[in-house]
């Protein structure tokens, strides 16, 4: 008898560990249940689809079901919502769109990558028509016929990574787009200091930028935010994400921070032959050394791969993660790994931080452009715990230098003398990186 393998979910974490399953064992039966139209998309394309750079929505799609039906013999079952789990009868139940009934599937193995779901205040008006999320194809679907429709009023709801790419997606839709966020700078993940150019780069793009002003509630044309009415046709909210987990706690699988599903570092669940992936479970920080939950594409694909290593009768342990995260707002690229400072307080490091003004290129060159990079060291060890950096033409991929870094278990002088690439088109001679490793080190000094 053949060890059924039963997936739920069709993105990235669970067509990753289905494909790792079939690599290893060409026979076995595998049931995907993915309760949307689409398997292995990239909902991170999400804004440049509405944006009008991304023509059609297929083009986000890596492998349509139908690849992995017809080439790889997964039998991936869409429309098809998982809604409860029997771990002692190995079932779960599940609702068959087409069929129009609830249906059973047994299983042997399971692997649960059920995402995550909009963060979605208790607030008058957000169950309303003109509200939007932006987080799946049939989100961005919805957008896009909320524009064709006539919407050219439009409020952005949260200043994190996908409210400043919605907010620049909808000026190159001729939008008039007015962004709230409760804190008082845009990018919470970020330090204010570093973020502070944010709000200038969004405004020279036309967007009507409003920190320091919560939701309250939306009305009939209009967004309650902070005490003012914001006119609207199309609100869309963005302020992030839950683990999405209450199949797993129901069946009385552990969860752990965030209500995210508990794994060890094959990620296995506390349930036997019960595994997980991706937004719905926990990570293990490197720096911090602790479980913390960060909900990105690399990580579920990273994730997925290593438990369908496993299910698939090898051996592979998931290291952790950085939160390693680019992004770009118009010519403002913005990435940054690691510990920010108030994450380094929560953790109960002791630190010093440093911050540099930098240049892209050499300085004689009329081309270059300024960046702004910060960076964390431990007190004692030297150790870099964390970078961020907003600045143009090359500053995101800096940040890369820095994860390898941090990764490594480099200590600050390491990254002093690291060897990197010099050419003026570039950078200085004296990279930025470079410059914020001195500063630290300067820094550190004066604790020896």
């Amino acid at each position: 008898m053949t060890d059924r393998l039963v997936v739920i979910g069709g993105d990235a974490a669970g067509m990753s560990a289905a494909m790792q399953v079939r690599r290893r064992q060409p026979d076995r039966e595998i049931v995907v249940l993915e309760k949307g139209r689409w398997t292995s998309y990239s909902a991170c394309g999400i804004p440049y689809f509405v944006g009008g750079s991304v023509p059609e929505v297929d083009d986000l799609v890596a492998r349509a079901p139908e690849t992995f039906r017809d080439e790889h013999h997964i039998d991936v079952r869409l429309g098809h919502e998982a809604r409860a789990l029997d771990l002692d009868r190995r079932v779960v139940e599940a609702w068959d769109d087409e069929a129009g009934q609830t249906v059973e599937v047994g299983f042997d193995t399971l692997h649960i990558a059920t995402g995550a779901a909009p963060l979605w205040p208790d607030l008058p008006g957000l169950d309303g028509p003109m509200v939007h999320a932006a987080q799946t194809l049939d989100h961005g679907l919805a957008l896009q016929e909320a524009l064709r429709s006539g919407a050219r009023r439009v409020v952005v709801v949260g200043g994190g990574y996908i409210g400043l790419e919605m907010a620049e997606a909808f000026v190159q839709r001729a939008c008039e787009v007015t962004l709230v966020e409760a804190s008082d700078h845009l990018m919470p993940s970020l330090d204010g200091d570093v973020a502070a150019p944010l709000v200038d780069a969004l405004g020279g793009l036309g967007v009507d930028v409003r920190v320091s002003t919560p939701l309250e509630a939306v009305e009939d044309g209009a967004v309650v935010a902070g005490g003012q009415r914001i006119p609207a046709d199309l609100v869309v909210v963005g302020l992030g994400i839950r683990p999405r987990t209450e199949l797993a706690r129901d069946a009385g699988i552990a969860l752990g921070v965030k209500g995210a599903i508990r794994v060890d570092r094959r990620q296995r669940t506390s349930a036997e032959g019960v595994w997980t992936a991706g937004d719905c479970c926990e990570s293990f920080h490197m720096v911090a050394q602790a479980p913390v939950h960060i909900a990105l594409g690399t990580v579920a694909n990273k994730q997925g791969r290593v438990a369908g290593i496993n299910m698939g009768g090898g051996y592979a342990a998931f290291p952790g993660v950085l939160g390693t995260a680019v992004t770009r707002v118009c010519s403002i690229e913005i990435g940054r790994t690691g510990l920010s400072g108030r994450e380094a307080d929560q953790h109960g490091f002791a630190y010093v931080e440093a911050s540099v003004e930098g240049e892209s290129r050499a300085g004689y060159l009329p081309e270059r452009k300024k960046l702004t990079l910060k960076a964390l060291a431990e007190r004692g060890s030297g150790r870099l715990l964390g970078a961020q950096i907003v600045g143009q033409e090359g500053a995101a991929k800096r940040i890369d230098v820095l994860a390898t870094a941090i990764q490594a278990g480099m200590a600050v002088d390491d990254v002093v003398e690291l060897d990197l690439g010099y050419a003026p088109p570039f950078g200085p001679v004296w990279d930025p990186v470079h410059l914020v490793a001195r500063r630290l080190l300067s820094e550190l000094r004066q604790f020896t």
